[in-house]
């Protein structure tokens, strides 16, 4: 693909505008040293030196738009605590309008805390209530969403769903038909417990494991044939658009019902798959507004992924590396 052509494409995502819809949480991170056993139990004592925290779930997949250069709204629900608030005022700094996040009194802000030495995580201790939205959250927060929706008319809303709670399928339902009615493309990065109520979206892009626990199919052989019969099930349920399916190592597979193919992974030195899906999400939502090609879309998105998955951690896309990585791998 031409220089001009990739600019004039990644130059488009500037004026776009993305909603993310979903379960946002807070990740912590505290590092120390070991030096010593505990007295009180067999356990290593780590001495903590350093702490940060970084914006998880559907944030992280906000943060990969903004990094991609579109104007972001994030809508979820946290916690009235500190780590809500630690939350929005990182998103605030990252350029991400927070104006759809509510603050509910019902359950706590998501957060995971991982204690790591010498690179090597020791413990992960997770704080979260995985329960639906009650009522009392749940009405307020579709009424803003819509509201929002129908005021300021977004290019592309993405739901990412992690089963902490926000996207149930009621939520799912009235969003979903408001994006249909006013025009705004959708897309969907789901999970098991959902993965059949995103019905008439435009995007549903699942791994090949949520599509087998999701479907209940056992796929043997990533091949055409195989991811096909998956696509065909799934069209008959969901009536929705285009599927996308990430393949972790051998690649992505699409099918916009006109067009399919498997579009293999690039070599990379592979040193954290953590949080490629939002980085994949993030891309394909935007490339497809921007261009309406489902093999580019696929193609540019199969990149980006492989490109974070080179750093450790979770690390937002980076634009001018996968400009420049497109034009050495698109044909």
């Amino acid at each position: 693909m031409t220089n001009d052509k990739l600019t004039e494409i990644f130059e488009s995502m500037n004026s776009l505008h993305v909603v993310v819809v979903g379960d946002v949480m807070l990740d912590n991170y505290w590092w120390g040293h070991v030096d010593r056993i505990s007295p009180e139990a067999p356990v290593p004592v780590v001495a903590i030196t350093n702490r940060e925290s970084r914006l998880g779930g559907a944030a992280n997949v906000a943060l990969n738009c903004i990094a991609l250069g579109a104007r972001v709204t994030l809508a979820s629900v946290v916690g009235a605590d500190m780590d809500g608030d630690n939350l929005i005022q990182l998103a605030t700094a990252a350029g991400i309008d927070t104006e759809l996040v509510m603050k509910s009194s019902l359950r706590p802000t998501t957060t995971k805390v991982r204690i790591l030495s010498r690179n090597q995580q020791m413990m992960r201790i997770d704080d979260e209530i995985t329960e639906e939205l009650f009522t009392e959250e749940e009405h307020p927060f579709i009424d803003n969403v819509l509201r929002y929706l129908q005021r300021v008319k977004p290019d592309v809303l993405i739901f990412e769903d992690y089963n902490k709670g926000v996207l149930k399928e009621n939520v799912i339902k009235h969003i979903t038909a408001h994006c249909r009615e006013i025009g705004i493309t959708t897309v969907v990065d789901p999970k098991k417990k959902n993965f059949l109520s995103y019905k008439d979206v435009t995007i549903f892009k699942p791994n090949l494991k949520e599509i087998r626990e999701g479907l209940h199919q056992d796929i043997e052989e990533v091949n055409e044939a195989e991811l096909q019969e998956a696509d065909n099930t799934l069209r008959q349920t969901l009536s929705h658009q285009i599927t996308f399916i990430t393949l972790s190592e051998k690649g992505v597979y699409y099918n916009s019902g006109a067009a399919a193919a498997i579009i293999p992974s690039h070599r990379r030195n592979i040193a954290d798959v953590s949080g490629a899906g939002d980085t994949v999400v993030a891309t394909a939502a935007l490339v497809y507004s921007a261009t309406r090609d489902v093999a580019l879309m696929a193609g540019i998105s199969n990149i980006a992924g492989g490109i974070v998955c080179e750093s450790a951690g979770v690390v937002a896309i980076d634009k001018s590396k996968l400009m420049s990585e497109c034009a050495r791998l698109l044909p």
